[in-house]
């Protein structure tokens, strides 16, 4: 196994678990390596937890890739993993180019990210296979919103996070925001818990963790408050969402109890914003990914992981002295 390793994490943001994750998974592994973060904002706190940070241009920027190829000489870099939604199609897609530089993007084929990412491929691909799914609707496929029965829940065909999203009461409440929402779709409301199932697959394809947190309390989509649930059936349907969708590495699927059966309503083959649930119940995604990327064969670790485990997050802040001069674009952003 190689002794050194340096990974870089892209669009840093919030993301301050992630990349302590990265730091205390090389020094578990024994490894040399750093944790080197990117993101346009220069007041985006994961960026000071790394070893280094770069600023690098937005995802849709025609020179965002030119600049990951500076970072990954510069750097010496081994593994890159990306973080949003936004840029996992065009990674997936630009892999042949990092690998010629050694380079190993952790991510799912580009194929996946797209059916991922389009919530209306996402219900087409459940239910061609029959995975349990809300009846989604795009606006022109709607029938009389009259004849519908509410509520309903209505949000971005493409979009993250719970921003654009909106539960409808009424008829009025649906003409509305189909018309203040862009592209948006209409999907059946469920009723009932909500579950994350972090998931993890290696690079033969097999499904080797997969750990349900209810979700206890959300804030901005992300998971506040949760609980680890060691369930078999969620425990399988993680294994057939997974497999079905061809995911490589980390992945999170969300999940809806109604009805007395789990509902998979989006998926994201990406780190979850709640892994640090998952990490401390025993099942640490940052080491199996680095493992993966080393070309270790990973352990299945199924069912194994603390049940009952509670997460209850609370903010924090970091200071600095930061000299954004030399950087107007970015404080155009910013303020």
């Amino acid at each position: 196994m190689k002794s050194e390793l340096n990974v870089l994490i892209t669009a840093a943001s919030r993301r301050v678990v992630l990349i302590r994750g990265f730091r205390d998974a090389i020094s578990k592994l024994g490894l040399k390596g750093n944790v080197i973060t990117t993101d346009i904002n220069p007041l985006s706190p994961g960026l000071y937890f790394s070893d280094r940070h770069h600023f690098a241009p937005l995802t849709t920027d025609p020179d965002y890739f030119n600049r990951l190829e500076e970072i990954c000489r510069e750097e010496e870099l081994g593994a890159i993993i990306p973080t949003i939604d936004d840029e996992l199609v065009i990674m997936g897609e630009s892999r042949e180019r990092f690998d010629k530089l050694g380079v190993r993007i952790v991510i799912s084929p580009p194929s996946t990210s797209f059916v991922c990412n389009d919530k209306w491929e996402t219900f087409k691909f459940f239910s061609e296979r029959e995975i349990p799914t809300p009846h989604t609707w795009l606006p022109d496929q709607l029938p009389d919103p009259r004849e519908l029965q509410y509520p309903l829940f209505l949000k971005p065909r493409m979009g993250r996070g719970s921003v654009g999203t909106h539960p409808l009461r009424d008829p009025w409440e649906l003409l509305f925001f189909l018309e203040y929402v862009n592209e948006p779709i209409v999907q059946q409301f469920l009723e009932g818990p909500e579950y994350t199932l972090d998931t993890f697959v290696d690079t033969d394809g097999s499904v080797v963790a997969v750990v349900p947190r209810r979700r206890l309390w959300v804030r901005a989509g992300v998971m506040d408050k949760g609980r680890t649930v060691n369930r078999q059936e969620l425990i399988d349907l993680g294994v057939r969402v997974a497999t079905e969708l061809g995911i490589v590495g980390p992945a999170n699927i969300q999940v809806k109890y109604s009805r007395g059966r789990p509902y998979v309503f989006e998926v994201n083959p990406r780190f979850s914003g709640g892994i640090a649930l998952t990490i401390a119940s025993g099942v640490n995604f940052c080491e199996m990914t680095l493992r993966m990327v080393l070309g270790e064969k990973l352990e299945e670790r199924l069912g194994q992981f603390q049940d009952g485990l509670v997460m209850m997050s609370y903010e924090d802040s970091i200071f600095r002295s930061i000299d954004t001069d030399g950087y107007d674009d970015i404080k155009k952003l910013i303020t």
